[in-house]
């Protein structure tokens, strides 16, 4: 097939890698126009815009993907199909028209759960025990399109968002190349999704907290969800600090104090491994932490550098 790719994060770069290597012919590559980065505010590439430059590919990055010079670009490559991973920006009526074979998403979740913009991050926050990828035929709705090819992935109790997000991607590339010989060959036809599903909304500010009230299971899930972007936080001494590895485990050792007296966010002692912080309903584990403008440290120098008191609590 004569290609359109479109994607901008590292999620779409395995994707563009198995294009490539498939036979393929990828007219053109759009994604986000370079963004500043790093203290001098430098323009940065995006990782799909690195790799389409290193295959000497043709690349473009519209600030509006819907402007009538970025339609015509995208006619005048006369593409079979568009695929469109992660890419950003949402396509019109008149670019979905464009290419006799659709335009084709992959999308990181097995519809029709968890549609929208964070699907991982929310699957992983929500403690689910699998999540995996589905490929779609692209309507004029958010994630509504019919599907293609679903491919499951379990998620281990212990992984990050950032673990999960590799794995899928690599997934993604596999289905996404079934996809379009599916197609060519009239193996794989579109199937309208269920009427029940769910959503992975933006992730806000208010979704970074912990809320030290919440039983134990959903704070770490919480924090781990939240690994490596953007971070589960919590106040110490009117300061924020991320939390970024935990576990379900460890018993209260600190005199005076016990798990049935200690208020959600008390530290109750520094056990092997990490500090063990008592929360609505059990105890936390908390191995990896990081003071708001310096380095990721482990719970033992935390503790020692904050010279942690009997009442000291996490807010």
């Amino acid at each position: 097939m004569r290609l359109v790719f479109m994607g901008t994060p590292d999620f779409a770069v395995p994707v563009l890698e198995a294009l490539y290597a498939s036979g393929h012919q990828i007219g053109g590559v759009f994604t986000q126009p370079d963004k500043p980065a790093g203290r001098g505010n430098k323009l940065k590439a995006s990782p799909v815009k690195v790799l389409a430059e290193k295959y000497g590919l043709a690349v473009f990055q519209p600030a509006r993907i819907k402007a009538p010079e970025a339609v015509d670009q995208i006619r005048d490559l006369q593409p079979d199909c568009i695929v469109v991973v992660a890419f950003g920006q949402i396509l019109s009526k008149e670019i979905l028209e464009i290419p006799p074979f659709g335009c084709i998403n992959v999308h990181a979740s097995l519809l029709p759960a968890y549609r929208g913009a964070a699907p991982v991050h929310w699957a992983v926050m929500n403690g689910e025990s699998k999540t995996g990828v589905t490929t779609m035929l692209m309507d004029e709705g958010l994630d509504t399109g019919a599907m293609l090819i679903s491919k499951e992935y379990a998620i281990v109790p212990e992984a990050t968002t950032g673990e999960v997000y590799d794995a899928l991607a690599q997934i993604g590339a596999k289905v996404l190349i079934n996809t379009l010989e599916g197609l060519q060959n009239e193996t794989v036809r579109p199937v309208p999704q269920p009427k029940i599903f769910s959503y992975a909304p933006l992730l806000k500010r208010e979704h970074e907290q912990v809320d030290w009230s919440w039983d134990v299971a959903k704070i770490h899930n919480r924090i781990r969800g939240l690994n490596p972007w953007p971070g589960a936080f919590t106040l110490f001494r009117g300061e924020q600090v991320k939390i970024w590895l935990s576990e379900l485990s460890g018993k209260p050792a600190l005199s005076g104090q016990t798990a049935q007296n200690a208020l959600p966010g008390s530290i109750l002692s520094l056990a092997k491994g990490g500090l063990l912080v008592q929360t609505g309903e059990g105890i936390l584990k908390i191995s990896e932490l990081q003071p708001a403008g310096k380095k990721k440290m482990r719970a033992q120098d935390f503790y020692n550098g904050y010279r942690l008191k009997a009442n000291d609590r996490f807010e």
